[in-house]
């Protein structure tokens, strides 16, 4: 019997104060709290909210990817 994946998506949006990078990181963070065998993401769409004219913070929508457990 030939070996076959098949994978699902999710979308989570990531926030933080400091960078797009650290969004990225709370996001799969906590994804991985609840969902397993995680292979990859991808990021689609970045924005942000301002206050006073600055950056407060950053949020970040990604799509992770996960491979589906065959008993």
């Amino acid at each position: 019997m030939s070996e076959h994946h098949t994978y699902k998506k999710l979308e989570i949006v990531g926030s933080s104060p400091n960078s797009i990078e650290e969004a990225i990181e709370n996001a799969l963070s906590e994804c991985a709290k609840t969902v397993a065998n995680m292979n990859w993401f991808e990021v689609v769409e970045t924005r942000g909210h301002i206050v006073d004219g600055k950056v407060a913070h950053y949020q970040v929508t990604i799509k992770v990817g996960f491979r589906l457990r065959y008993s």
